[in-house]
C-alpha cells in the first residue's frame, strides 16, 4: 500500500533506536514485526475481547461497518503515543461528518497501570470518540500478537512499578470487515491520514 511504502526511511530509523528489551519478552523483535508488516508476510488483525474505558466488554465485532484506526501504546508514554493520538484526533476533526464512519481504538500495552478508570481520564484528552481498551496481560498479548505489535517492559529502577514499555508505534487502518488495509508510521500527520482514509470511506459498503 502506498502509505506503507512511503514510511520505510522513518521506520528504519525507529528500529535503530528501539533496543532489544528485557522483561515481558515478546515473541518477535521489533525488526521482525516490521518485516511482517512491510511485506505482508502474515495476516494482520484478528478477534479480541477487551474492556473499554467505561468498563464495558468490547470485541472486534462491535466495530464492524466502520473503518478502524487501531493504535497500541500506553498512557505513561512520554512523547510518541500522545503525539500520534493527537494526530488521530486531528484527522477525525478534519474528516468532519465522515469521522462517524471511523472508529479510533487505543489498546494499552501496559494493562497493569492502564486500568479502565485510568484510561477514562486519559483518552478524552485526544478525542471524544477515541475508545481506550485494556484487559488481562494474556488478552493484551493475544491482541498485540494478532496485530503484529512488539512490546516489552523495561525496568528503570528497583520498584515494581518503576518501568517503561518499549513498543512499536504503528497506526493500523482496518476496513469495515476488520481486514487489514495498511499502517501509518509514527509521526504521520493528520493531513496524510485523511488523504489515505477518504478513498476508503468512498468505497461502497458490502
Amino acid at each position: 500500500m502506498m502509505f506503507r511504502a512511503a514510511c520505510r526511511v522513518g521506520v528504519s530509523l525507529w528500529l535503530m533506536l528501539a533496543p532489544a528489551c528485557a522483561g515481558d519478552a515478546p515473541a518477535r523483535s521489533a525488526a521482525e514485526v516490521m518485516d511482517i508488516l512491510m511485506w505482508n508476510r502474515e495476516p494482520v488483525g484478528g478477534p479480541f475481547e477487551l474492556t473499554d474505558h467505561t468498563g464495558h466488554v468490547r470485541t472486534n465485532s462491535d466495530f464492524r461497518g466502520k473503518l478502524m484506526l487501531v493504535y497500541f501504546g500506553f498512557t505513561y508514554c512520554p512523547d510518541i503515543c500522545p503525539t500520534d493520538l493527537q494526530a488521530i484526533g486531528l484527522a477525525l476533526d478534519k474528516l468532519g461528518g465522515d469521522a462517524e464512519r471511523v472508529q479510533p481504538l487505543f489498546i494499552t500495552v501496559d494493562p497493569a497501570r492502564d486500568t479502565a478508570e485510568h484510561l477514562a481520564q486519559y483518552v478524552p484528552m485526544f478525542h471524544p470518540r477515541l475508545i481506550g481498551l485494556t484487559g488481562s496481560a494474556e488478552a493484551i498479548r493475544k491482541a498485540a500478537d494478532a496485530y503484529k505489535v512488539y512490546y516489552a517492559k523495561i525496568p528503570l529502577g528497583k520498584a515494581a512499578d518503576d518501568y517503561t514499555v518499549d513498543h512499536t508505534a504503528f497506526i493500523y487502518l482496518m476496513d469495515r470487515d476488520g481486514d487489514y488495509l495498511g499502517f501509518f508510521p509514527p509521526g504521520t500527520s493528520a493531513d496524510r491520514m485523511v488523504e489515505i482514509i477518504r478513498p476508503h470511506l468512498a468505497e461502497p459498503t458490502r
